[in-house]
Order: structure tokens, then C-alpha cells, then sequence
């Protein structure tokens, strides 16, 4: 697979500047960032979130985990993880686990936490498990503009 139809009309219609970066297949985003020899605080993971009023995106660095009570908080909102059905749902085009950040162009409300915009640069799936998108951390800024912002990851130890 080749990266996901919707995520490439994305970048293209936002006119974004990147490059993309091969790796041999993985299934974890530690297993990502070691394969593709990148920082794993520069890669960009998404966890789909759901309630009773639809489903929510958080996009954290992979070095982190989803402080989901701090979600919740920010977002005021009794989010849980979704179900795989709602991930295959939203990401229709994507391979399970390989979900892009920009969950808005899936019709889906993002939250970013800012932890992830510390570097110059960031990377994220294409939509399958052996490509990622990299691209300066103001692109993905701009990419990401729709985006709420917030602060709900911590550090792994």
C-alpha cells in the first residue's frame, strides 16, 4: 500500500512540503521510529477516541502516553477508546494501526497536544505500516491549523 488517497488530497490541497521516509513494516509506533531510525518524540501517534456524540482524535508523540482523564477534561467530553469497527470506520483507506494525524481531512475533530511541536521537524503515518510523512514542524502546523491544541500526553518512563 501506498500512502492513503485521502491523506495525499490533504497535503495536496493544503500545498504542504514534505518528503516521505520508507521503513521496513511495523505494527507499534516504538517499533516505527526504531525501524525508520527517527526520534520516537518526533513521530506523531494517533488514538481515535469515541463517545455517545461521535469520535475524537489525539495526536501525542510516540513516546507518550494518552492521559485520557486530561482529555476528557479539555475536551468535555466522556471519551473512551474507540473500538477497532470505529477505526476502520474513520480511516477507511488506511491499514489498521497506520492512521494519519490528520484526522480532520476523515471528518473527525483533532486534538494536537503541544507536546509534539518541541522539535523542528515531525513525522506521522501515511497510512500504511512502512512509509511515513516528514515535514518541518510549521508545515504541520498549517497542515494541522483545524486542529485543537491542548496538552493531555506525558512521557512514558
Amino acid at each position: 500500500m501506498t500512502m492513503a488517497n485521502t491523506l495525499a488530497k490533504c497535503l495536496s490541497t493544503r500545498h504542504s512540503q514534505f518528503d516521505t521516509v520508507r521503513h521496513p513494516y511495523s505494527l507499534s509506533s516504538m517499533a516505527t521510529a526504531h525501524a525508520a531510525h527517527i526520534p520516537g518524540d518526533r513521530l506523531a501517534k494517533t488514538v481515535l477516541l469515541e463517545d455517545d456524540s461521535g469520535y475524537v482524535a489525539a495526536v501525542i508523540p510516540s513516546t507518550h502516553h494518552l492521559k485520557l482523564a486530561e482529555i476528557r477534561e479539555q475536551t468535555g467530553r466522556n471519551l473512551s477508546l474507540a473500538h477497532e469497527d470505529g477505526v476502520r470506520e474513520v480511516f477507511r483507506d488506511c491499514d489498521h494501526g497506520a492512521i494519519p494525524p490528520v484526522a480532520m481531512a476523515y471528518g473527525t475533530q483533532t486534538w494536537l497536544d503541544d507536546s509534539l511541536l518541541a522539535h523542528a521537524d515531525v513525522y506521522f503515518e501515511a497510512g500504511d505500516h512502512q512509509e511515513l510523512v516528514h515535514m518541518s514542524t510549521d508545515q504541520f502546523m498549517e497542515l494541522m491549523a483545524d486542529a485543537k491544541r491542548g496538552h493531555f500526553a506525558h512521557r512514558m518512563m
